[in-house]
């Protein structure tokens, strides 16, 4: 099971994720203007993300279009939008449970209930990491495949851009995150421990309680031998069947006093 350190870590490492997939989500620069043969000299430098489209001139002025049509689009950019919306929503849900299942604050129930809240907040990470990765790696998997075709032209040529690292960086942030806190589960070894350790407890108190008796009754008779210290239930067992002292197959029952007496006797 994670220590608390661990899981403050897991935390600072989920939120970096978190931070870090919403402003790739939000960066225009999914793709830019790849600097070959004639675009060398150029001075344009066009950027395209997933919800807009910018253009840099050299006069260090910019203007943006946003992509207002979504069908329009391609499949790779559909998704992509999709998926990285589900991962910083996922991403933040974790956050939320994490904050309860962390060890070192005081709300969010028991052990158990905190382990499992850890569990459901590394299992958040953990997808929002897989939903972080897939559009990172097919985006760029289209920009290098549109780069290598010798059909398109250069001035048209792309490569990928910062907010791709970013994802890519941020999808390992909550890989490692959602890893630390899943194995915040209790054991399944410790789970009898903690139930039955109530039982335990209740009966060293009687244990203990029987003890005191026979002490204070010593001091009042102190003729009387103190008789061996045994669990109550057992004590209570011999009271309530005397007669099972001697029923042993070792120990003989009990001589009858009328055995030795016959009739001769009173006449």
């Amino acid at each position: 099971m994670a220590s608390a350190g661990m899981q403050i870590l897991a935390f600072i490492l989920a939120l970096l994720g978190v931070f870090g997939a919403t402003v790739a989500t939000l960066l225009p620069n999914w793709k830019v203007s790849a600097d070959v043969g004639s675009n060398i000299i150029t001075a344009i430098s066009q950027m395209q993300g997933l919800w807009m489209d910018c253009t840099w001139y050299s006069t260090g002025m910019f203007s943006c279009t946003l992509k207002y049509s979504v069908l329009s689009l391609p499949a790779y950019l559909q998704t992509a939008r999709t998926t990285m919306v589900l991962s910083c929503v996922l991403a933040a849900l974790g956050l939320c449970l994490a904050s309860l299942g962390l060890k070192c604050t005081l709300w969010g129930g028991g052990r158990q209930a905190k382990g499992r809240t850890a569990l459901a907040s590394g299992a958040c990470f953990v997808l929002a990491g897989v939903l972080c990765l897939v559009p990172a790696s097919w985006f760029t998997n289209e920009v290098i495949t549109s780069f290598l075709d010798s059909s398109v032209p250069e001035s048209s040529k792309f490569e990928p851009g910062g907010a791709v690292y970013v994802a890519f960086v941020s999808a390992g942030f909550l890989f490692a995150g959602g890893s630390i806190f899943c194995t915040s589960c209790p054991s399944k070894r410790e789970a009898p421990l903690l139930l039955s350790s109530p039982d335990k407890l209740l009966q060293q108190q009687q244990h203990l309680h029987h003890q005191t008796q026979l002490r204070q009754e010593q001091l009042l008779h102190p003729d009387q031998p103190l008789q061996e210290s045994m669990h109550p239930e057992q004590l209570h067992q011999d009271q309530l069947h005397p007669e099972q002292q001697f029923s042993g197959p070792l120990q003989p029952p009990p001589p009858d006093s009328r055995a030795g007496y016959s009739l001769q006797d009173y006449v």
